[in-house]
């Protein structure tokens, strides 16, 4: 790997300017992968000066111009897609197939982005005065570990489309599928200075760019905790923060649904990538009188999903990220057990067939009090909590009784189901698992964040509103 010490600042890879360094570990081998240098003030002062001296004439730049540039970014990313999702797999641990599709969201982000820009209307008239969007100015692109390279191209294409410049930060745990993406953009002929890839930890780099005065956005992917920390360090400067932050969705059952189907997709849906998926729905709500059988249900679909290397083609589930979040999923199926919920599937020890490797079998719990952390606590892995309902009002009062408001899913007739949906407190609803659809807007309500994702409604996020009236 290539550029390991080096940063994607002002159209070239430049030598970090301080010693700080991270290791990379490959989490199902529990072997170190790389050494990645982690950047100083200096270095994000650089850089942000670099997306601040572009930002003078790409603010300027056309729709075609923007355009062109997204088709050419689009070019360099194909040839490059096997390799990131190689990447992805010895980084992230996501299996092949799970790796081969987060390479194909980050594509769809650029071919959507492609469409709105044909049909956005960037200056509209209302007689007496127009409304012009703008770019915002320089934005802070700070992004988890989960899915690096969709995570960075979701912000990454609607900054461009505006018209804006970027310093991006990746999450230090997984930066090297990032490095690809910066020799893609050098690929691509992207201008001088217009995007800037650092990588770089939260209480260094995340804060300086957070806080820096020349920087305009900050937008945000991560935990709360992380996010307070964003938004705190960009108060001082008024900058504009858009963050998408945890959660803990809720999958109401109804009674009309079939219930079978709804269970063994609920837990297939919930234990994606391992449970660590922001929108995975890892509360599970029940109709009271069905609640014994949806246990079983579970039970058998969480023992039927295999764990393994994700190297192998038959892996549904690979490892945890890392130590970190292996021993805190762990701790909460431990701590599950001593509040009193069943456990009917899973445990907190690494499935025996596994010697090494942060692996966590895909866990169920049954007999679960809303009150309880497991109910309320974003865990981040594969833990699903099964918790009974009387009536409709008290499944919408359970689905809403968190601080988190990003999913939620509903199972039933599609009429009935909507009119569930309109109720709860959460910005992406999903009915009966349709496939993700880039379009659609994404963000949270509450503490599970502010502003909006993909496509049209991500754009609209990195432009300001001007009106011109005339007298």
């Amino acid at each position: 790997m290539t550029h390991t010490h080096e940063f994607f600042i002002d159209g070239a890879w430049v030598r970090a300017t301080g010693e700080a360094r991270a290791r990379v570990v490959n989490p199902a081998e529990e072997t170190p992968l790389a050494e990645v240098a982690l950047a100083s003030r200096t270095d994000v002062d650089r850089a942000v000066a670099a997306a601040a001296r572009a930002f003078e004439h790409f603010a300027h730049s056309s729709i075609a111009e923007r355009a062109a540039l997204l088709e050419r970014l689009l070019q360099a990313y194909r040839p490059r897609a096997q390799e990131l999702a190689r990447t992805l797999v010895a980084e992230v641990g996501a299996p092949a197939a799970l790796a081969a599709g987060q390479v194909k969201v980050g594509e769809a982000h650029i071919t959507t982005m492609l469409e709105v820009l044909r049909r956005f209307e960037f200056t509209e008239s209302r007689g007496a005065f127009d409304i012009v969007r703008e770019p915002v100015g320089v934005c802070a692109l700070i992004t988890p570990w989960n899915a690096p390279v969709g995570q960075v191209l979701c912000k990454l294409v609607p900054a461009l489309a505006a018209g804006c410049t970027v310093v991006a930060k990746p999450s230090e745990v997984t930066p090297l599928s990032t490095l690809i993406l910066g020799e893609i953009l050098e690929a691509s002929a992207m201008p001088r200075g217009v995007v800037n890839l650092l990588n770089g930890d939260g209480p260094q780099a995340g804060a300086a760019l957070s806080a820096h005065p020349a920087v305009d956005m900050v937008s945000f992917t991560g935990s709360v905790r992380g996010g307070v920390a964003v938004a705190q360090a960009a108060a001082p400067t008024v900058k504009r923060v858009v963050q998408e932050l945890g959660g803990k969705s809720a999958n109401i059952i109804l009674r009309d649904a079939d219930l079978e189907q709804a269970v063994r997709k609920g837990v297939t849906a919930c234990c994606f990538h391992s449970g660590q998926a922001c929108a995975a729905p890892t509360r599970m709500l029940v109709p009271r009188e069905s609640l014994a059988s949806a246990a079983q249900l579970a039970a058998q679909a969480a023992r039927q999903l295999k764990v393994g290397p994700p190297t192998a083609s038959d892996t549904q589930l690979g490892p945890l990220v890392n130590r970190a979040q292996f021993e805190r999923v762990r701790g909460y199926i431990r701590q599950g057990i001593a509040e009193g919920a069943r456990l009917v599937a899973g445990s907190h020890e690494r499935p025996a067939h596994l010697r090494r490797g942060y692996f966590v079998e895909p866990t169920v719990f049954a007999d679960v009090d809303p009150a309880m952390a497991i109910a309320q606590e974003e865990i981040f892995g594969p833990v699903l909590c099964l918790i009974g309902y009387d009536t409709e009002a008290d499944a919408i009062r359970i689905a809403n009784g968190t601080v988190y408001g990003l999913a939620a899913y509903v199972c039933g007739s599609v009429p009935h189901a909507r009119e569930i949906a309109s109720q709860l407190r959460a910005g992406y609803v999903s009915i009966n698992y349709p496939p993700w659809n880039p379009s659609a807007p994404f963000g949270g309500y509450k503490r599970s964040g502010n502003g909006r994702q993909y496509a049209e409604h991500g754009l609209m996020e990195h432009l300001e509103m001007k009106s011109i009236v005339v007298g």
